[in-house]
């Protein structure tokens, strides 16, 4: 039987409900271990100008205090720019950027000599929006544009224009398990770092640049991670380096644990944006011209900010055909922690400014906007080519779109809501938006993975990917592809911890390609393998008496048995028993496999190119209310539509569709980071922080497959799931503009996102005031005296 296409349980499932599940701080303690903490900057701009460290050197169970001038080896990293530092040294550029590293034998003593450090700092002016940065001409990266057509000239031809300012919020990843990191001392300058991230080889190469030591010397171990969301791709670097250092400075054990106040408080997020743009079309709603400018928050560093603009710009389209088009893009410089990959990776940041370009269009025609998305949908063989030059190909967002508002009954549902006697305390309101999300790195070179598959004696199979376990089900897909190849039950595989020893140069399990990549990389290492055992068996099972000749291609790997198809009832032989001889015959159990994903590439000069192997396409439709009087937003009912190929795990697949939607909602509906004016983050817990709760959850949330089985480029003929049904939930976002605009109680480009009740209200205030909410800013500050 094929277990590829079966829902089978997640591999850490049980662990995952009965707490049996290993996570780093529950590991047990090393002798002689110690507990690391952080000494962070109190304000977000100035001038470091002396640290005093004697008082909490000399309390008792401190063994070490270290600055900036204790690193051996590089003293900033970045993984596009070389400019984060490790710790700071002369300056200080966000509230809780840390300054010095404490190790001590217990949490209690810890604390204390935290709280002993003295630091003197000249406090300067910091810059904490959008608005200022661009005041200032602070910028991290150059200018990025993309193009298609002439967007001026078209503009010029359109019946209509609009133009307008849209503001999108910031987002925490709010992964349950913290940035954590464990490192143990070796012989001869070695360290090996249990970490809590999705990138083992960036933990390696920052540990290593910063210990002074070669790539060679350090190993990178990640377990599982207690969820990322992006927050650990490349932001449990620190926490690691911080680690090594302490077990290379004391020669012992060290663990560093952030708490959830503090991860929130100094980890970078989701990035906000502010997009000015203005857009022409014709009378039916059809997009003629485009030209957008995008400035986003990068925060104090760059991080993977350009990556992550980069990204958003090749999504602007989203599944609109955009025959002139411009698109620039800036990345602000601000005194906040380094922004950073978030699921889907400025995508959602994209969609959320395209859908509502749609729906300001729907208003000034005053038609349901469903009308102007599918007059601008991209085609099937015509009006398919997108700004940046791929053409999409294998379109079913059509097909797709027809099918949920049948489903759905999004007609039916839309008359009601408009033909209903207006509710004096209730406005509702309905949308559809579709999502087209690319599939792949647009940095070439991460576009690979490599796989160690070894097979044992009594037919049981190791594997070993450079893809991390948070949660996704990886693991458990991998297991499944490994059983195919070979023909086993799935539970004679396993798939180990993610090591640098056994693999090397990895990619981040990240861009919704972990299975993608290392499943392949998988597939090509048990293909290997099999190779090599159906010659021994065609060697040694060939029956000349029957007229068979030796026949490696006719040898069949089935249920636990290997024989030739030819006579499938003769000369059987167990996996097990196979493997066992094969190994007496000296023949290898073991095999590295390498993939790398064919024709992708993009010219970043040009801004052309075809960054993606395939797209990802769903579409969903939302339902809200919303209270007039409190501005409480409840959704009603939610209806999911997704291709995601033929599904290698539906169970999981379906888990990852709701999960990711669900998450999405909470940026576009409830998630508000809320900092002062002094550059310190307010909502940096549960209790100031909202998260969707399960009374968040839609009482009727649907989600079913689109049948597809055209994406032949991948393993299964599946396809990635794991960032594309976050990017869906902006139909709830334009479901509750949808209600605010029928009721005539909105102006256009009010609602900002997220749509808080707080949000909400504020545009039912300000109702006549055309652009009263032009300048609102998505980084919202608080003066406090």
């Amino acid at each position: 039987m094929s277990y590829v296409g079966q829902t089978i349980p997640h591999d850490s499932a049980q662990g995952h409900v009965t707490g049996r599940a290993d996570y780093l701080d529950d590991l047990p303690r090393y002798e002689n271990e110690l507990v690391v903490g952080v000494v962070g900057s109190p304000v977000a701009s100035g001038k470091l100008q002396a640290i005093d460290l004697d008082a909490a050197r000399q309390m008792p169970g401190v063994v070490a205090v270290l600055t900036h001038a204790d690193i051996p080896g590089h003293k900033v990293f970045g993984p596009l720019f070389q400019d984060e530092p490790v710790l700071a040294g002369e300056n200080v550029l966000y509230v809780g950027q840390p300054i010095a590293l404490v190790a001590a034998i217990d949490e209690q003593s810890l604390r204390q000599a935290t709280a002993a450090v003295k630091l003197a700092i000249a406090s300067t002016t910091p810059i904490l929006s959008i608005d200022e940065a661009i005041r200032a001409q602070r910028y991290i990266g150059i200018p990025r544009t993309i193009a298609q057509g002439d967007a001026a000239q078209a503009m010029a031809r359109c019946q209509h224009t609009l133009s307008g300012r849209f503001i999108s919020g910031g987002q925490e990843q709010f992964y349950l398990e913290s940035q954590a990191a464990i490192a143990i001392p070796g012989e001869a300058g070695q360290v090996t770092v249990l970490s809590s991230t999705q990138n083992t080889t960036e933990i390696q190469n920052v540990v290593a640049e910063v210990l002074g030591v070669g790539n060679h010397q350090v190993v990178a171990i990640c377990k599982r991670m207690g969820g990322a969301f992006g927050g650990k791709e490349t932001q449990a670097a620190l926490p690691a380096a911080y680690a090594a250092l302490v077990a290379m400075k004391s020669g012992r054990p060290a663990r560093l644990i952030y708490g959830k106040d503090q991860d929130m408080q100094i980890t970078g997020k989701r990035h906000a944006y502010q997009t000015d743009w203005k857009v022409g079309f014709d009378e039916s709603g059809r997009i003629g011209a485009l030209q957008v400018q995008i400035y986003s928050n990068g925060g104090a560093a760059a991080d993977l900010s350009t990556s992550v603009l980069e990204r958003t710009m090749m999504h602007i389209d989203n599944a609109y055909y955009l025959s002139d088009v411009e698109i620039t893009g800036r990345v602000c410089f601000t005194n906040l922690p380094p922004n950073t990959a978030f699921r889907g990776f400025g995508g959602p940041q994209a969609v959320a400014i395209i859908e509502n370009i749609i729906e300001e269009i729907a208003g000034q025609l005053n038609v349901d906007s469903f009308e102007v998305r599918m007059r601008n949908l991209y085609g099937v063989g015509q009006r398919n080519q997108t700004p940046y030059g791929q053409i999409y190909a294998r379109n079913h967002l059509p097909e797709i779109l027809s099918a949920v508002v049948v489903n759905s009954q999004y007609a039916t549902r839309r008359k009601a809501i408009e033909s209903s006697a207006e509710d004096p305390c209730v406005l509702r309101g309905i949308a559809v938006t579709p999502v087209k999300f690319g599939i792949s790195f647009t940095t070439k070179f991460l576009n690979q993975a490599n796989a160690l598959v070894n097979v044992y004696t009594d037919g049981t199979v190791q594997v070993s990917t450079g893809g991390t376990e948070m949660g996704q089900g990886l693991n458990t897909k991998i297991r499944q592809i490994v059983a195919d190849e070979f023909g086993i039950d799935w539970h004679n595989v396993i798939v180990m911890p993610t090591s640098t020893e056994k693999n090397n140069n990895t990619s981040p399990t990240a861009a919704s390609a972990g299975t993608d990549l290392n499943g392949a990389a998988a597939v090509d290492a048990c293909r290997t393998i099999r190779e090599r055992l159906a010659s021994f068996v065609a060697r040694t099972f060939t029956k000349p008496e029957l007229g068979l000749c030796e026949s490696p291609s006719n040898v069949v790997f089935h249920d636990g048995w290997v024989y030739d198809d030819r006579c499938p009832n003769d000369s059987r032989i167990s996996f097990a028993e196979l493997s066992k001889r094969a190994r007496l015959e000296r023949i290898d159990l073991g095999a590295r496999g390498f993939y790398k994903t064919p024709g992708v590439d993009f010219n970043r000069d040009t801004g052309k190119g075809n960054p993606f192997l395939y797209f990802t396409q769903g579409a969903a439709v939302a339902e809200v209310s919303i209270d007039r009087f409190t501005g409480q937003l409840q959704v009603q009912q939610v209806d999911i539509l997704m291709d995601i190929g033929q599904s290698i795990n539906p169970g999981i697949d379906q888990g990852q569709i709701f999960g990711g939607f669900v998450q999405g909602m909470g940026w576009v509906t409830a998630e508000a980071l809320i900092y002062d004016d002094q550059g310190r983050l307010l909502s940096h817990s549960p209790t100031t922080y909202k998260i969707p709760a399960i009374t968040d959850i839609p009482p009727v949330l649907r989600c079913s497959f689109f049948e597809n089985s055209d994406n032949v480029l991948t393993v299964g003929r599946s396809k990635a799931v794991g960032e594309p049904p976050l990017l869906l939930a902006v139909c709830v976002w334009a479901a509750a503009k949808d209600a605010l605009r029928r009721h005539s109680v909105i102006s256009a480009q009010a609602l900002t996102l997220p749509a808080t009740g707080e949000e909400i209200l504020r545009c039912l205030q300000c109702s006549d005031v055309p652009h009263a909410r032009q300048n609102h800013h998505a980084t919202t500050v608080i003066h406090q005296p």
